[in-house]
């Protein structure tokens, strides 16, 4: 049995987390509407946490559609996708407006968080609401209910472990896996929001770019290489992210090649994948009732409100057993 460092947090009520501000971006039948209702006031609601509504673009290729990739991005592919009445601004790209090499695409309004400072923001709000947060090492997600800054045992858990469902005790899904995804940070500014629906570079390759703000940087990306535990940066890989991005938009170093892009860092990060989808539901584990929230694969910052809010109504109705 493995181990697992994390953080232990005590809440003084599940009920600070309803605040609509961000939403669930993915199709999670949770207030599928609310991403909407933030872009129209989120701006003046969340102007200290740099979230930003950017306009945004995604370019298809008709000959990804087959591709494992294509598959994951189905839904992005289609002319008339699910989120197209909720974002706003939405559109089909002319023709002529396309990227060199892409059959089609679509462009509208959407949503950029600068993580390095939203986290925080985060955790902020939480000390004000009267969290505690702790730092521990557990071999069984029971364990967590003992170290309730009250000194009394928890009555409930909830696990938010990612990639370390795979191994806590108690829960070891083996469903868990990494998809390894590999950036570049660039100093460069891209106007636009951008995306690609596969590239000719391997089957677990990706295009897309993000301005972050508040000096944040543009992200490069990337890729989804799924069962990939490698934290080490690829520089071969890193060339080709870059060849990509300044392909696709060639204003991010004024049409003159990726010479002229000015690299911060370098990034690998393993997103928390599950292979039957987000786990968010309640269980009982040794006599101790969980409610799991884990699994998020790349949409975790997207769907983050969302599978909040669920996982507070299974709070509610677990401690009211």
């Amino acid at each position: 049995m493995g181990w697992c460092q994390l953080l232990a947090v005590s809440f003084p009520s599940p009920l600070f987390l309803r605040q609509p501000f961000v939403t669930s971006y993915s199709k999670l039948p949770i207030f599928p509407n609310s991403i909407a209702e933030y872009l129209k006031r989120g701006v003046k609601l969340l102007n200290g946490t740099r979230i930003h509504g950017q306009k945004t673009a995604i370019y298809n290729r008709t000959k990804d559609v087959d591709l494992p990739l294509g598959k994951y991005q189905a839904e992005k592919i289609k002319s008339e996708p699910w989120y197209k009445d909720l974002v706003p601004n939405f559109r089909q790209i002319p023709q002529e407006k396309l990227a060199p090499g892409f059959d089609s695409g679509s462009s509208f309004t959407s949503v950029c968080i600068n993580t390095a400072i939203y986290l925080p923001w985060l955790t902020s709000q939480c000390l004000k609401a009267g969290v505690v947060f702790q730092r521990r090492i557990f071999k069984h997600i029971c364990e967590a209910a003992k170290v309730h800054h009250s000194g009394e045992e928890a009555h409930l858990v909830v696990n938010c472990t990612g990639l370390s469902a795979l191994r806590l005790g108690g829960v070891e899904d083996t469903n868990m896996m990494p998809i390894r995804g590999q950036i570049v940070v660039v100093r460069n500014e891209a106007n636009l929001m951008c995306s690609s629906s596969g590239t000719d570079d391997g089957e677990d390759e990706l295009c897309y770019i993000m301005q972050r703000a508040a000096g944040g940087g543009t992200i490069l990306g990337g890729t989804y290489q799924k069962g990939n535990w490698d934290s080490q940066f690829d520089p071969n890989l890193a060339n080709r992210i870059m060849k990509r991005a300044v392909d696709m938009l060639p204003g991010l170093t004024g049409g003159q090649g990726i010479e002229h892009l000015s690299i911060i860092r370098h990034g690998v990060g393993l997103r928390p994948y599950r292979q039957n989808g987000t786990r968010i539901e309640k269980e009982k584990i040794d006599g101790l009732w969980t409610v799991h929230n884990y699994g998020h694969g790349g949409f975790g910052y997207q769907s983050s409100y969302g599978c909040s809010m669920k996982v507070v109504k299974l709070v509610e109705e677990t401690l009211l057993l």
